[in-house]
């Protein structure tokens, strides 16, 4: 709107100059080279504005012919980079999605289109490390380092190919090399810290931890962390042949770290070693409040050098009254009564923690106690429960399990990666412990069992017999899935079946011992034939019913006898049929003695 409004007025404004200048008549006289031109000062006007117009338009045509050749290398080169870019643009994405063809193909081009583009270098080396040529992948990151806009680019892709390749030696060179020249890049200085933590140069940790804090790359409790697990360890290492240096060490890792249990066991060890136990208590048990440990409870207990067991327990005890819901202190005490022959407090401290699944060390402890106490038995219980308790807690880092805390993973090379805690398996998992219970009741008879059920199933047979009005109707046997055996596999292998249900003329052997043909012999000698048990009779068939339980007990397991008599429907092995460790002596694989080992309940 505006651009017309100006249109307008300019029009207007040559349109009122033009009327102005055609009132007021006059002559314009040019005299040149011997010509005098001679006109109306309109027509003067007029042809002074079509010359310069036309000036201008000639202007504008010399200036075009002029600047075409560069205008066309422009125009070239424009196009040129249009097509590098896009190349990289699909050569990246094609890296993305892992086609190593496509990322080859556009890499090329690339580099035809754009070779001194810092994002070509890239792609060829991102290229190169997809297809796996780790030579050409570092090439490009060498060339990279010509330029001063893509040297840490290049450092960084040298350091990957190195930490690839496991040349600790040449990732930390690199690393430092990029601390060196950018401290502000994250990866460069935490590279180098884990690096060098990992070899355990200490120190030189320690001044990496010191420049990754002033350039913000760590907050300040992380860091007091670090530094406290980094003095632990060196104050480990040089415990042995300066003990003041270490316990500066493992002091100034507790003012930074309370809770870290390393430094208060060396602290606590160190004081007890110059005499000072008030010191070595305080530490200790400033630690225990807020990490109970093993290790700890021990350096507590003999922090006083020439205390009897009843003493260290007494020690003890009070350590742990001061975390009364934590397991450690439990096993602590009872550790101490144990060593001073204190069963009954032991016992005491570990009763709250024995009745749901207790753990590994817990059921040795209550071995120790039990033996202590004179239970043989007992003891061997504990130790049959320890074999399958849960697990107890130990040192853990990235899935690896120590006996022992250490500063750096040996998985991944984290600092402070260590945790007392439970093993990952154990929780959660099912009390499968080994329960043994003791059987306070006179010895069951497995033949008195036997004659109970052999007279329930007369009765039953009984029953079945008076309610059928014709004698053709059969009565229904006995299945497997209802006879139930008690008793365990030793009483029931040696029970006699009682003589009214063997045969003496059955070619097949009982699987209680003794065959239905074989007979037994008084102290003189002499045979002597089974005695016959008298038994109330079938009103139907008018056999004994001893006789008629054995018919129906060969109905149901299909088998009998070569007079007519049936082999008793009870089976059981002279061994558990679920022993794996043990082979069968003769392999009865028929479908009936499968049937029976699958059906029969033995409780």
């Amino acid at each position: 709107m505006t651009r017309i409004f100006l249109f307008i007025l300019i029009v207007l404004g040559a349109a009122l100059g033009l009327a102005w200048l055609a009132d007021r008549p006059g002559s314009v006289t040019v005299e040149w080279l011997g010509y005098q031109i001679e006109t109306s000062a309109f027509v003067a006007v007029l042809f002074v504005a079509l010359f310069a117009t036309a000036m201008v338009l000639a202007l504008a045509v010399l200036r075009y012919l002029w600047t075409r050749p560069s205008a066309i290398a422009a125009s070239m080169h424009q196009r040129k980079q249009k097509q590098g870019f896009d190349a990289l643009s699909r050569g990246l994405l094609a890296i993305g999605v892992g086609d190593r063809n496509q990322a080859q193909r556009y890499a090329g081009i690339a580099q035809r289109k754009l070779p001194r583009e810092p994002l070509t270098a890239l792609l060829r080396a991102q290229t190169a490390q997809l297809k796996g040529d780790d030579a050409a992948a570092r090439r490009a990151f060498e060339g990279m380092l010509d330029t001063e806009e893509t040297e840490l680019l290049g450092v960084r892709g040298l350091f990957l190919e190195a930490k690839r390749a496991g040349d600790e030696d040449a990732a930390r060179h690199l690393a430092q090399q990029a601390v060196d020249r950018n401290p502000t890049l994250a990866w460069g200085v935490n590279a180098l810290f884990d690096l060098q933590a990992r070899a355990g140069d200490w120190d030189d940790a320690l001044n990496t931890l010191a420049i990754a804090r002033q350039n913000g790359h760590v907050d300040s409790p992380a860091s007091n962390r670090r530094r406290a697990v980094l003095l632990t360890a060196e104050a480990r290492e040089t415990e042995a042949f300066d003990p003041s240096k270490a316990l500066t060490l493992a002091n100034e890792a507790l003012r930074l770290a309370p809770s870290l249990v390393p430094a208060a066991d060396i602290a606590g060890r160190l004081f007890a070693s110059k005499g000072e136990a008030r010191a070595a208590s305080r530490q200790i048990v400033r630690t225990w409040k807020l990490s109970p440990h093993p290790d700890l409870a021990v350096a507590y207990a003999f922090a006083k050098p020439g205390l009897s067991p009843k003493d260290r327990l007494k020690r003890v005890e009070y350590l742990a009254g001061l975390t009364p819901d934590d397991v450690e202190g439990a096993v602590a005490v009872a550790q101490a009564a144990v060593d001073a022959k204190e069963w009954q407090r032991a016992r005491a401290a570990l009763e709250p923690y024995i009745e749901d699944a207790p753990s590994a060390r817990i059921c040795t402890l209550m071995a120790r106690i039990e033996g202590g106490g004179g239970d043989k038995g007992r003891e061997r219980e504990w130790l049959a429960r320890a074999l399958r308790a849960p697990r107890d807690r130990a040192w853990i880092a990235d899935g690896y399990i120590s006996d022992r805390w250490l500063p750096v993973s040996p998985v991944t090379g984290t600092v402070d990666a260590f945790e007392w805690k439970a093993p990952a398996d154990a929780i959660g998992r099912p009390d499968e412990t080994l329960h043994i219970e003791e059987w306070t009741a006179p010895p069951r008879d497995a033949s008195a069992m036997l004659r109970q059920s052999a007279a329930a199933d007369v009765e039953a047979e009984q029953g079945a017999g008076t309610s059928s009005p014709s004698g053709d109707a059969e009565p229904e046997p006995a299945t497997a899935d209802d006879q139930v055996i008690e008793g365990t596999a030793e009483e029931v292998s040696v029970t006699e079946v009682p003589p009214s249900k063997m045969d003496a003329d059955a070619p097949r052997a009982a699987h209680d011992g003794m065959g239905p043909g074989e007979s037994r012999h008084d102290g003189a000698g002499k045979e002597k034939a089974p005695e016959s048990q008298a038994g109330p009779t079938d009103s139907n068939a008018g056999v004994p019913a001893a006789e008629s339980t054995a018919s129906e007990s060969s109905k149901a397991d299909g088998s009998r006898g070569p007079a007519g008599t049936s082999i008793p429907a009870v089976m059981v092995p002279q061994r558990p049929p679920d022993d794996p460790g043990v082979a069968p002596s003769d392999a009865d694989e028929s479908e009936v003695s499968l049937e029976r080992f699958r059906t029969a309940h033995i409780r």
